[in-house]
């Protein structure tokens, strides 16, 4: 296999499914660090950028894809919650709001290196207390940037712009940048 996907998401490997048929799966695992006082755009190509480049270091011969996603509010990047009172407060925050999702992509091969981004915009649903608390019990908040999944359903009201790219992986994006690379 020519291809490597540098994540442990499910949700990444389902959609890069949908691209290429094979490929090997090697998580980056390397902590994740970057100033933070960048711009949501810069942070997510940095992390993108530097899961490539680790898992790349490995597999010189092959193409390397990187991603990193950010849920950007208010200016600010709401990370993978670290408790289920984040997440519920996350959610909280959300609800009735709009905010906007980013997955950089880097993909890299012995010639090459691609760097780009793409943006969506979400608008929530009005959320009841209840509501939010059951999706805090059902745990799938719990590994996804902004505490949400847009697939899990009942959350998002609208979206402008691409829904893969709210789920993890740019797919138009990503197919643009691998006829780029090849």
């Amino acid at each position: 296999m020519q291809y490597v996907l540098a994540s442990a998401s499910p949700r990444r490997k389902e959609l890069l499914s949908l691209v290429i048929p094979e490929f090997e799966v090697v998580p980056a695992t390397a902590e994740e660090k970057v100033n933070m006082s960048l711009f949501p755009e810069n942070v997510a190509l940095s992390i993108a950028e530097s899961k490539c480049e680790e898992v790349y270091a490995k597999f010189p011969d092959k193409i390397v894809i990187g991603c990193d996603t950010v849920v950007v509010f208010g200016g600010e990047i709401l990370g993978k919650p670290k408790t289920r009172t984040e997440a519920y407060e996350t959610l909280k925050r959300l609800s009735g709001k709009t905010h906007y999702v980013l997955t950089a992509v880097c993909i890299k091969n012995q010639h090459k290196k691609l760097l780009e981004y793409d943006r969506t915009e979400v608008k929530f649903n009005i959320l009841s207390d209840e509501f939010i608390r059951l999706y805090v019990d059902s745990g799938s908040p719990m590994d996804k940037a902004g505490s949400y999944g847009i697939q899990d359903g009942g959350l998002v009201k609208e979206y402008f712009g691409s829904y893969t790219n709210v789920v993890g992986l740019p797919v138009t994006l990503v197919k643009k940048m691998l006829k780029e690379i090849r």
